[in-house]
């Protein structure tokens, strides 16, 4: 068991977590808007919806690398270029994050957790992202694929969720260091292109 690609996995997971994205900006203004809890409800929806892709990724790209080491290859070069796309979407993009609540209608503690779950698992963005994050992450020689896939995708969950909790618990804070600080949005913007292009490096020069 390869710890240092697991510590890289969770690092890498951390920074994307902690970078603005819909999720997490959903996250944020449902906090604002209606308070903490709704905000954790909201958390709970979206991560629990990661166990569905990562069931598919773990069954379907399984198949892949038993049939043949080339066709991972592919599916793994795939990753690589999709992560330098999201970094080029990213660089382009330069649209500040958005904190206007007014707008938010005021929902129940469960259709916050359904919608949330709803939205994450009708993503196909999500499963896209999935199966170009993880297989360059598989740690572990001995261990079977479909066991190391759903590691993997726990890790993912208990980061995302804890750094998704944090934003939910202060969120009031961090909306107004957002506000207050320009330079803040900059920063993490170039954080998500850093990540996204050094795990797209990652995945090129991985082994199977």
């Amino acid at each position: 068991m390869n710890y240092e690609i697991l510590s890289a996995f969770i690092l890498a997971t951390a920074a994307l977590a902690i970078a603005p994205g819909p999720d997490n900006i959903y996250v944020l203004t449902q906090s604002i808007s209606n308070g903490i809890k709704y905000g954790l409800s909201t958390t709970a929806g979206l991560i629990t919806g990661c166990i569905v892709h990562t069931t598919f990724l773990a069954f379907g790209v399984s198949v892949l690398i038993k049939e043949n080491d080339q066709i991972f290859f592919v599916v793994k070069l795939f990753g690589a270029f999709y992560l330098f796309y999201l970094a080029y979407k990213v660089y382009r993009n330069r649209a500040h994050i958005t904190l206007d609540n007014t707008e938010i209608p005021k929902k129940s503690l469960s259709q916050l957790f359904r919608q949330g779950f709803i939205m994450n698992v009708l993503n196909p963005k999500v499963t896209i992202f999935f199966l170009a994050f993880f297989p360059g992450f598989l740690f572990s020689e001995d261990l079977n694929t479909v066991i190391q896939f759903y590691v993997l995708g726990l890790l993912f969950m208990i980061v995302t969720f804890i750094i998704f909790s944090s934003i939910a618990l202060l969120s009031g804070a961090i909306a107004q260091q957002i506000k207050k600080h320009s330079g803040i949005e900059l920063f993490l913007r170039w954080l998500q292109i850093v990540v996204f292009s050094g795990i797209g490096i990652f995945l090129l020069f991985s082994d199977n």
